[in-house]
This record gives C-alpha cells, sequence and structure tokens, in this order.
C-alpha cells in the first residue's frame, strides 16, 4: 500500500476514533505548535545527557531506548510544526515518509527508518533494538557499548536536523489529499 494512503488511513481511523470519544491511535490535526516542538527537541536532547550516565554506570539495556525515544522526540517536534498529534509510533513515521518524499521537509531517511516500527520479522528498526535491550534479562551488553559512539553521532545529527526543521520559519502545512 502507498504512503500516501497509509498516511490517510492514519488521519481518518483517529477522526473516527476522536469522534467515538475514544483515545485514537493515528494522526490528528491540531493546532501548529512551535513551543511544543521545542520542548520536545528539549526532551531529545536531554536524552543523550542520559545516555552518558547510563554508560558510565554500564547500565546498557537502557541506551538503545534514549537513542530511539531522541529520534522519536524529533519526529514529534516535526509534527508539532505542521499541527499533528500523534499517539502512534507507525503513523509518526509514515506521516514523515510522507512528508519527506513530498519534499515538504528535508531530513535524512536514516532517521525515519530507525523509528519506523515493521510487522514483517525480517525487517529489523531501532525499535527492535529497544524492545530485544528492554526485555532480555542482561543488564550489560558490549555490542551496545561498541555502538555507543556511533549511535551518539547519529542522534546528535538527527537533533541538528530537526532543529532546522523547528527553527524554520516556513510555514508547514499539512497537503489536504491526506485529511479527505
Amino acid at each position: 500500500m502507498d504512503v500516501n494512503i497509509k498516511v490517510k488511513d492514519c488521519f481518518a481511523n483517529a477522526r473516527k476514533d476522536d469522534n467515538k470519544r475514544k483515545k485514537h491511535k493515528g494522526l490528528l490535526i491540531a493546532e501548529r505548535d512551535d513551543r511544543k516542538a521545542t520542548e520536545y527537541m528539549q526532551k531529545a536532547k536531554l536524552n543523550l545527557k542520559i545516555c552518558k550516565f547510563y554508560k558510565d554506570n554500564r547500565l546498557d539495556y537502557k541506551l538503545p531506548e534514549e537513542w530511539f525515544y531522541t529520534m522519536y522526540y524529533c519526529a514529534l517536534a516535526i509534527l508539532a510544526k505542521f499541527g499533528v498529534e500523534s499517539r502512534s509510533q507507525r503513523c509518526t513515521a509514515l506521516f514523515l515518509r510522507y512528508s519527506k518524499d513530498k519534499g515538504l521537509i528535508d531530513y535524512d531517511d536514516e532517521f525515519i527508518d530507525r523509528i519506523t516500527v515493521h510487522s514483517d520479522k525480517e525487517d529489523r528498526s531501532d525499535v527492535d533494538e529497544r524492545e530485544n535491550a528492554r526485555y532480555k534479562p542482561s543488564i550489560r551488553n558490549d555490542n551496545i557499548i561498541q555502538e555507543y559512539s556511533t549511535m551518539m553521532k547519529v542522534c546528535e545529527k538527527c537533533i541538528s536536523q530537526c532543529e532546522d526543521i523547528v527553527s524554520s520559519d516556513r510555514d508547514f502545512e499539512v497537503p489536504k489529499e491526506t485529511r479527505a
């Protein structure tokens, strides 16, 4: 199914749930909120500071979760710039993919791919890494420590690109084709 149709479904399903006074699992149009976007950016930056604490104290299992949420908070910051509320990791990534493909944002595919939720077992992302680290019994993991510098750089680059979008004076608007 094409990304445009999936994004449309995310909006349509959320509206249906919202109209039934249920908590939605999708995307809703909200007011554009620069303050909220900035707060998500602050939260993403704080996550990276927390990573140093976890590494220094060899709480390795916490690192993939913080890296994932650093990138996810950046995604939510971008959605806030568009005036989109999300309650779905899948729909958040789909909206970013759609926005990138339509040229609405300049954002590396890597950051979108890393937060994408896959249903096929063979397809993996940082969502899977986060879950593996979180639910396995081990606290220390040398593979995670070996990835530390690389992942910190990935997250820093993600934050930098997100800041460019969030600090932009451009008027971000959700295309009408996704709201039908």
